[in-house]
């Protein structure tokens, strides 16, 4: 299947490892140029190198989500090697998990600000790019946890967010040719994940809770948002996927 993303310009967020990591390389591999951003920069040009060594273009740019002006400085930057802004993915996300009580307002607001408000900004700085061109792809993620986890009110309210931003911004943007969808993984077993002391017992947690019986890894999420990005979505805008292996709330 061709996902005409031959060329195509992405800037991938917290791309330095994990989902992000996969999923720039597999962008990579359908053609696309791609920007690889994360707060760590010798994280974000090993990615470009894995890039670069199999014959592709990338782009590599340390950039905290929270601050609007290294966001812009990105974009720029990608538009003024590249030319353009495609395909925005924005996957930069932390976790600050706490019970409520526990819970510090740096906590709160640091989760907010970066898988919120890092989405905002980084929507701000590509859309003017998109709409000149009349073409776009938005992409951000969601998470099984917008269901709700003890210990998670902040991830969750984060999560939860998303989705109504990725709906409001995509009746927004539809009739200047971009849609914007989002994605909701499940247990992944990224290797930060595989590195938490409780790694064990989460894992034992989601495999006795997960129709499939197996869990998810950073390909099945880059595979979706690879789709949703390709010209065979160019009709869904507007929607939250799910990617958990049929696990859903509990």
């Amino acid at each position: 299947m061709d996902l005409g993303l031959l060329e195509r310009v992405v800037i991938i967020s917290g791309a330095g490892r994990g989902i992000g990591r996969v999923t720039a390389l597999t962008f990579a591999q359908e053609g696309a140029r791609v920007v690889v951003c994360d707060v760590d920069l010798e994280a974000a040009q090993q990615v470009v190198g894995e890039i670069e060594a199999a014959g592709g273009a990338g782009m590599a740019s340390r950039c905290d989500v929270r601050d609007e002006s290294q966001v812009q400085s990105v974009v720029n930057e990608a538009i003024a090697r590249f030319g353009r802004v495609d395909v925005m993915v924005n996957n930069a996300g932390i976790s600050k998990d706490v019970s409520l009580l526990k819970m510090t307002e740096e906590q709160w607001d640091w989760v907010m600000d970066v898988n919120v408000k890092g989405s905002f900004h980084f929507c701000r700085a590509v859309l003017p790019s998109m709409r000149e061109n009349k073409w776009g792809r938005i992409i951000n993620l969601s998470s099984r946890s917008m269901f709700g986890n003890p210990g998670q009110t902040n991830y969750t309210a984060s999560k939860m967010a998303i989705i109504g931003f990725t709906r409001s911004l995509s009746l927004e943007q539809a009739r200047h040719g971009i849609t914007v969808n989002s994605v909701a993984p499940g247990f992944v077993e990224t290797e930060g994940m595989k590195g938490l002391e409780i790694y064990p017992r989460l894992r034992e947690m989601a495999l006795a809770k997960n129709p499939v019986g197996f869990l998810g890894e950073p390909k099945d999420i880059a595979g979706m948002i690879t789709f949703l990005a390709s010209e065979q979505a160019r009709y869904v805008t507007g929607t939250n996927v799910l990617v958990t292996g049929g696990r859903f709330s509990s």
